[in-house]
């Protein structure tokens, strides 16, 4: 399933012409390394920024730390960010953003094991961010939010999703 994610956003970009590049949190490189894994990728993957750490989210990406101190590394808000910061550095069309609690600790009752926030960028500003609550052990998390993330772009890309 990972791989046609994969294949059919790589067709995708490569179709429209358009570059990608990624900002990762809980995938950990999974969905670089998804991406990446299909050959051509070279045509439309620019690279990306692991920002496990909150600190790196700041300094590597730009997102403000008084806004993962008021809504938490794992929100709309920061997704968001992330997605911006990585096109501000990396010359891309399109980005993703990966935040999320992979477990199997560091859930809580607001954000359990398994939220997960994806968010899509294209120059000019975010147009998807979307809150997933996945199911299942630490690897099963990060799986499934690399396959929703790639499917959340081909949809933007294919014009299946809204802007909004």
């Amino acid at each position: 399933m990972t791989a046609a994610a994969a294949s059919r956003l790589g067709r995708l970009l490569r179709s429209s012409g358009k570059t990608l590049a990624v900002a990762e949190s809980c995938t950990g490189g999974l969905l670089a390394g998804a991406v990446t894994s299909i050959p051509g990728s070279s045509d439309y993957f620019l690279g990306g920024v692991i920002a496990y750490g909150n600190a790196v989210k700041s300094a590597a990406l730009g997102v403000p730390s008084r806004l993962i101190d008021a809504h938490g590394a794992v929100s709309a808000q920061v997704a968001e960010a992330m997605a911006d910061g990585v096109l501000e550095r990396i010359p891309a069309d399109v980005s993703i953003a990966t935040t999320g609690i992979a477990g199997p600790g560091g859930g809580s009752r607001g954000k359990p094991v398994g939220t997960v926030w994806v968010a899509v960028a294209v120059r000019g500003g975010v147009r998807y961010s979307h809150r997933f609550r996945f199911r299942g052990d630490r690897g099963k998390v990060r799986r499934d939010t690399v396959r929703a993330s790639m499917a959340a772009a081909a949809r933007l890309l294919s014009g299946e999703e809204e802007a909004g």
